[in-house]
């Protein structure tokens, strides 16, 4: 149990020693730190239950917080509100503490299983700056929940079985007619040389797309070579699973470069190996209704005020839906994995669908109740005119392009004096991550935001590069002092060194706050506070040519404490910490 969660723990005795029984505290910081550090407003409560006046319960409350020495400075306000701040010898405890160990002050859930699915890359398509905040997110609810003691599963969840790719091999077979892939006589597939690279895919599939958009033919067409290479129809099927080789090689390279990584690297395609076995226990119950001449679940419920659509499993082509390939991944899931809950990190547009998967889920019992769904949705990532990110010609912009656009500008405000030339790309790279991610976490998930490159790529105010320069010379510091005492802190003179401690005290509730609204906007306001509060700190005291040599040793373990938190929460947001700026 952490620091804060021990002390309220032990709060909650003090209040039954004073004659009351409380469940838990309204014990928060203060605004009014004149007053104290820390208010206890569980007397205005307690009047209700106890009918008693809330300043007599307060005095009573008081009367027994006097005998503890963690606390000082203990007053009641106005008519029972009773202000606490920590004393110096505690405040020295709660850093020794943190040294010793950071996980003293990190809450462990109980034991769970969790499925994140996050990426949902397109193999037809580059990757975009809309793929940006499935990733980066996903990635960092992985780590966090790892962090408090989960056991995740990470999952790219490939769209590689709808029309995109029809599309695509549609264009292909234009440009290539007599490519051997389309010859349905020739029997074997494995020696042909596909001319296509992953540059070539990159332009295909928008071609494709608006040539779909003004010829229904050639649409048809493409609807028809999706049905062939979901059927495993020779050549198609070949030529298939060699577009999803290419393309797979370029996006797993991509989510390297942001340091994003998976468990497992599933496709639509390998969920659907599954298909039949759903279809027939979704037959067996009765829920296929047609419609249109598709298949399809109704999941509506009684009373419902707005439109549900149904859940489409069979188009009225016979080829196999969107929907049907998340309801089967949901199946297969739970078949080989069992998890307690499902998370899936994409779009917010995206809600409606994933309440027809979920209810269809439910509605065919193939999951337990037990099992817990979620939609992770998220908001758009705008350039400076909010519209989504656009190339000059008005493309959606590559994922690669933003990554590269972002180190070109960081690379400018390095330190060439510092910094090996052969070292300034890797580092230019690391501070770019840093920027593009920091800045996806600064709006709670569902907001939309705008990325202003120059802005994000600054070496001050709220932003990654000013986090990892802050944190690199805290480290930098660390390293000039160890030849020096760094055992434990007995003497803060301060109060910017106690309000550093303070906030340290909060980190359970900000991890908290952040894996249960699963945004990580909470942990990017408090590493800011946290070395902005840090910075302050060093601005006002010379740490190294301190000659009170016990002040000077409880700085450096203070100074220990914060770089080892920055490390984590960094590490968490998946951001990397370069070795120089």
């Amino acid at each position: 149990m952490s620091i804060i969660n021990n002390l309220q723990k032990d709060l909650i005795e003090i209040i039954k020693k004073a004659g009351y029984e409380v469940d838990t505290l309204a014990f928060t910081p203060s605004n009014r730190r004149d007053l104290g550090e820390y208010q206890l407003n569980d007397a205005m409560q307690l009047t209700k239950k106890y009918h008693e006046n809330p300043r007599i319960i307060a005095e009573k409350i008081v009367s027994e917080l006097e005998k503890d020495k963690r606390f000082i400075n203990i007053n009641i306000a106005g008519p029972g509100f009773i202000n606490i701040s920590l004393s110096e010898d505690y405040i020295n405890e709660i850093a020794n503490s943190m040294n010793s160990n950071l996980f003293t002050n990190i809450d462990k859930k109980d034991k769970k299983k969790i499925i994140i699915d996050f990426g949902g890359a397109n193999v037809a398509k580059t990757l975009h700056v809309g793929h940006l905040r499935s990733a980066n997110l996903g990635e960092a609810l992985k780590r966090l929940s790892r962090l408090l003691g989960y056991e995740v599963i990470g999952d790219a969840h490939l769209g590689d079985y709808g029309r995109p790719l029809g599309l695509v091999i549609r264009e292909i077979q234009e440009r290539y007619p007599n490519l051997a892939y389309f010859d349905q006589n020739r029997g074997h597939y494995d020696d042909i040389e596909l001319p296509i690279t992953n540059k070539d895919l990159e332009e295909i599939y928008p071609i494709a797309s608006n040539k779909s958009k003004e010829d229904e033919s050639y649409l048809e067409e493409a609807r028809i070579i999706t049905t062939k290479f979901q059927n495993h129809e020779p050549g198609y099927y070949d030529l298939w699973q060699k577009i999803i080789s290419i393309s797979k090689e370029d996006i797993k390279k991509t989510y390297e470069d942001l340091y994003v990584t998976y468990d497992i690297w599933n496709g639509e395609s390998d969920e659907m190996e599954y298909f039949d076995e759903l279809y027939d226990l979704l037959v067996k119950k009765n829920l296929l209704v047609e419609s249109e001449g598709a298949q399809v679940i109704e999941v509506a419920e009684e009373n419902e005020t707005s439109p549900m659509p149904p859940l489409m499993i069979i188009k009225s082509n016979g080829s196999k839906s969107y929907d049907a390939t998340d309801l089967v991944t949901i199946y297969e899931r739970e078949i080989n994995h069992h998890a307690d809950e499902m998370w899936y990190v994409v779009d917010g547009r995206q809600g409606l669908h994933f309440e027809q998967v979920f209810r269809a889920a439910r509605k065919s019992n193939i999951i337990p109740d037990k099992v817990y769904l979620e939609h992770v949705g998220f908001g758009t990532m705008n350039g400076k005119d909010g519209k989504p990110f656009k190339t000059r010609d008005g493309g959606v912009l590559p994922l690669k392009e933003l990554i590269k656009i972002v180190t070109d500008e960081t690379k400018k405000r390095l330190s060439t004096d510092t910094i090996e030339e052969d070292k300034i790309d890797q580092i230019a790279h690391e501070v770019a991550i840093g920027a593009i991610k920091y800045a996806d976490f600064l709006s709670y998930r569902e907001t939309d935001y705008i990325f202003e490159v120059e802005k994000f790529s600054d070496l001050e105010g709220k932003t990654g590069p000013y986090l990892l320069y802050s944190t690199i010379r805290m480290k930098s510091l660390l390293n000039k002092a160890k030849d020096l005492k760094q055992d434990k802190v007995t003497k803060l003179k301060g109060l910017t060194e106690k309000n550093i401690v303070l906030l340290l005290l909060e980190l359970p509730h900000i991890l908290e706050k952040a894996i249960t609204s699963k945004s990580m906007n909470d942990i990017a306001d408090y590493i800011y506070n946290l070395t902005a509060n840090y910075n302050k700190f060093y601005a006002e005291n010379k740490v190294l040519t301190e000659e009170d040599e016990e002040l000077r040793e409880s700085w450096l373990v203070l100074t220990n404490v914060v770089y080892q938190v920055n490390i984590m929460l960094l590490d968490i947001m998946g951001i990397k910490v370069p070795e120089k700026m």
